[in-house]
């Protein structure tokens, strides 16, 4: 698990290849589903299209699960794969492309076809503004009621702390979601804090 950088805002490009237009949307899509009302939203704003070719890596990058392509009528292999090679080589997670196109009636032949939607999405990435994602880890525990104030505070005070969620029942059950660098250190810290009392543990 690692940081990664994901889109902070949606993208419109527009380029022109040899007459036929090549319109790039880029999203942030953290998940699969996202990735696809994006893709369907892009498919209903250009009904007249010839294509809306699309790629995407809709979660962290490197996990296969996550990224998909579609050719949507374009000869086989020159739009959707093109695009995901660059986003995977992009290094970037959390992103949808769907590159539109209006033929202007001059054909690009396979290798031109690859170059465009290639190089479009390229381009398009190049103007896109991003930010850093640090993946989180959710820590459970219990603790007594006396100890609640002491953990929260210095929880905050050292750590990176993204929520923090408490139900009260007999004893206090925690869910902490902090920066996953941060975990083994806060494990260490709590328990040594409360004397060996608390233990925290990595919920699945």
């Amino acid at each position: 698990m690692s940081e990664y950088y994901i889109p902070s805002e949606t993208l419109k490009f527009h380029e022109e290849i040899k007459k036929s237009t090549f319109i790039v949307h880029i999203a942030h899509t953290p998940t699969l589903d996202d990735a696809k009302a994006f893709i369907k939203k892009i498919n209903e704003d250009y009904p007249d299209a010839r294509h809306n070719c699309w790629a995407h890596v809709a979660g962290q990058p490197g996990g296969s699960h996550v990224y998909g392509f579609s050719d949507d009528g374009e000869p086989n292999g020159t739009a959707g794969k093109p695009m995901l090679n660059v986003l995977t080589g992009s290094g970037l997670g959390e992103i949808t492309a769907v590159t539109t196109r209006y033929f202007g009636g001059i054909k690009l032949g396979t290798g031109g076809l690859v170059r465009a939607y290639g190089g479009s999405l390229n381009n398009a990435l190049a103007q896109l503004k991003t930010s850093l994602k640090i993946p989180a880890v959710t820590l459970e525990g219990e603790s007594d009621y006396a100890l609640q104030g002491v953990i929260e505070q210095y929880l905050h005070a050292h750590f990176t702390i993204l929520s923090i969620e408490k139900d009260y029942g007999v004893v206090v059950s925690w869910q902490i979601s902090l920066d996953h660098r941060q975990v083994q250190q806060a494990r260490q810290e709590i328990f040594d804090l409360s004397n060996g009392v608390v233990e925290l543990t990595i919920k699945e």
